[in-house]
């Protein structure tokens, strides 16, 4: 099960960026920010399961920047607000 969220969580952070070199969507879309926030977690939590220090920090830190960039996203509000 944790293999399957692994997959997922990786999966959720290599479309955000495939999608943002694709040019799909900008470096300020909430989309872009969610799925690694979103992906960052999900491999978090499964750092946690297995214990491993380094990738807590690195995921951990992933999560909280994302959700930074998500709050600084939105109170910026829609485009040429």
């Amino acid at each position: 099960m944790m293999q399957l969220a692994s997959l997922l969580g990786a999966v959720l952070i290599l479309v955000a960026y495939a999608a943002h070199q694709a040019g799909r969507i900008g470096r300020d879309s909430l989309l872009y920010h969610a799925l690694n926030a979103l992906g960052g977690f999900v491999l978090c939590v499964v750092a946690v399961d297995a214990s491993q220090a380094g990738f807590i920090i690195l995921e951990g830190a992933w999560t909280v920047i994302s959700l930074g960039a998500i709050v600084r996203t939105a109170r910026r509000g829609p485009a040429g607000a």
